[in-house]
């Protein structure tokens, strides 16, 4: 396919996911205090839309508790500073097996696999923008775990999430994600634009190689709208190839922790460096108010 550059573009600021990274980087923000506070400080850098996660403020570890997600959403909308605010759905889907001999019954400590409404009670209480729906089922590390999403899953909480009027950012980890994505445009679960978000380079998905980037850019449909990143020291040469493939920026400390080597980022930092990288493409970043319009995107705050 020809490549076409993206010459308007937003960046997207994952703040802190569900990942092991508090043990490693004191600068990954946990309490909801802390993750408004690098949320505006992302925005500030250069972000459009802040991608939020909650975590346990005692323990660092992922949490799905929504009056988490209530405190940070407060926080950043009593604050003033405008942002589009995208919302995780991706918990409540792990399922960890037991081991290779005894697989069954599922291990009590990994496994948080809820329905689907339950899946999305923060959505439907604090109506954001967007939220993410991780198009597919797939084997996280090494061990048991598996992010599972079943076609009948999808259907529930994609129909849940367009009645609620919120925009669905669909993730694909893979190339049969982008099947099951298609699937459910064509049963009319997803509603104009679609917008999808590349997730490269997690083990046991999609590599983030340049082939394996432009074989999904390429089979999307021409009017959906993409992002793209990868994970670990890869993450920034990402907010290049983004552009390049036509598509959108994601960074943060969800996916990468370092700016250089030995050097810990904040959000803000990767912000930065990621809007540097537009800027001297000659992408001119968009805003807000530009991407809600862009997106067709409901504010439901002041």
């Amino acid at each position: 396919m020809a490549l076409q550059p993206s010459r308007e573009a937003f960046i997207t600021c994952a703040l802190t996911g569900a990942g092991d990274t508090t043990g490693r980087s004191d600068k990954v923000p946990v309490g909801p205090r802390a993750i408004a506070d690098a949320a505006i400080e992302a925005v500030e850098a250069g972000a459009a839309i802040a991608h939020i996660h909650v975590r346990d403020p005692a323990s660092g570890k992922p949490s799905r508790d929504p009056e988490l997600y209530a405190e940070v959403v407060e926080h950043i909308r009593a604050s003033g500073v405008d942002m589009v605010l995208n919302l995780t759905a991706g918990m409540g889907g792990d399922l960890t097996l037991g081991p290779p001999e005894a697989p069954l019954p599922p291990d009590a400590a990994g496994t948080d696999m809820v329905g689907a409404s339950e899946r999305l009670v923060h959505v439907a209480r604090l109506l954001p923008e967007i939220c993410t729906l991780d198009c597919g089922t797939m084997n996280f590390g090494a061990g048991d775990y598996i992010m599972a999403n079943s076609p009948a899953m999808l259907v529930a909480m994609a129909r849940e999430i367009r009645e609620l009027g919120v925009r669905p950012e669909i993730e694909i980890f893979d190339t049969g994600h982008l099947v099951l994505a298609k699937w459910l445009k064509d049963q009319g679960l997803i509603e104009d634009p679609v917008v999808v978000q590349l997730c490269m380079g997690i083990p046991w998905g999609a590599p983030d190689d340049i082939t394996t980037l432009m074989a999904l850019v390429a089979n999307l449909p021409p009017d959906w709208i993409h992002s793209a990143f990868s994970i670990g020291r890869n993450q920034l040469p990402y907010a290049a190839l983004a552009l390049l493939s036509g598509g959108n920026i994601r960074v943060g400390l969800e996916d990468n922790i370092w700016l250089d080597r030995g050097v810990l980022a904040t959000n803000a930092d990767l912000v930065a460096r990621a809007r540097a990288v537009a800027e001297n493409m000659g992408t001119q970043l968009l805003g807000p108010a530009e991407v809600r319009a862009k997106l067709n995107l409901t504010k439901r705050w002041a």
